[in-house]
């Protein structure tokens, strides 16, 4: 068990140096197996305070797993070692927002008064269903997860708000109770899902016309079955239009020294 440890430790060394260093800018989707993967929002200390309280009152979409100190990019209780400004293997800005740019160091753009807050990622309940022999589809077909705006209201929290947006995977029915057993016990990585069935209950008009990610098939014997989706906060940042926002890229997550199955938000319901 020690040689396994220190071979994991190894290998997360070498990852995380490789990052740092810009020799690695792909998507980290299956790498440090178990390890806790982070959506990441940085934001000016000014706005901080409602982002925060928009992901308290929301954790489904937006739970909390570390929050760093105004200026300081490091995240202690997630690593001893990590400097988000350069941990992540691809960062997007936005102005006001909108769209400015993907980068793969954001040195160049951190300030002073900047404020980094980590969030639970669909990565996490993902292995584990898969590990239970659930298949999901948009991983074998090499597919980004399908995801949509929904009418499901979420609470506000100061100019922070709007509605839920949900991730959907097609299930076979008899797979969905066990699903729903299994997500549950990740409530750092949204839970159990919010809907499963009709998607027109939730305010999604066409499962082939997703807002983002890559449209997949539901089978005849399947129901669609949607969950939370980290996509809720950066919505929500962008609707508020701050100056400055920066994000992890699409499925370029921070990757953690948290055991996935040890991890807890910092606050749930």
């Amino acid at each position: 068990m020690q040689d396994q440890d220190r071979n994991t430790n190894q290998a997360m060394a070498a990852l995380r140096a490789a990052i740092r260093a810009g020799d690695y800018s792909g998507h980290t989707a299956g790498l440090a197996p178990a390890k806790l993967q982070c959506n990441i929002a940085i934001l000016p200390a000014a706005f901080a305070l409602d982002f925060l309280r928009f992901c308290l009152r929301n954790p489904k979409p937006c739970p909390i797993v570390g929050v760093g100190e105004t200026g300081d990019p490091s995240l202690p209780t997630l690593g001893p070692d990590i400097d988000i400004r350069h941990d992540l293997p691809r960062y997007r800005l936005y102005r006001d927002g909108k769209f400015a740019e993907e980068v793969t160091d954001i040195a160049a753009h951190w300030q002073g008064d900047m404020v980094t807050v980590a969030l639970g990622c669909s990565f996490t309940f993902e292995r584990a269903l898969i590990a239970a022999g659930i298949p999901m589809r948009h991983v074998d077909q090499n597919l980004t997860v399908p995801m949509y705006r929904t009418g499901l209201p979420l609470e506000q929290g100061g100019m922070f708000g709007g509605t839920m947006v949900v991730s959907m995977r097609p299930l076979r029915g008899g797979d969905v109770p066990r699903a729903v057993e299994i997500c549950a016990r990740y409530p750092a990585a949204h839970g159990a899902p919010v809907h499963v069935g009709d998607p027109a209950a939730i305010g999604i008009a066409a499962l082939d016309q997703p807002d983002w990610g890559e449209a997949v098939a539901v089978k005849p014997d399947e129901v669609p079955v949607f969950w939370a989706c980290g996509v809720t906060s950066q919505n929500a940042l962008l609707s508020a239009g701050i100056p400055l926002v920066i994000t992890h890229a699409p499925g370029h997550m921070l990757i953690s020294d948290i055991d996935e199955d040890a991890a807890t938000p910092i606050w749930k319901p």
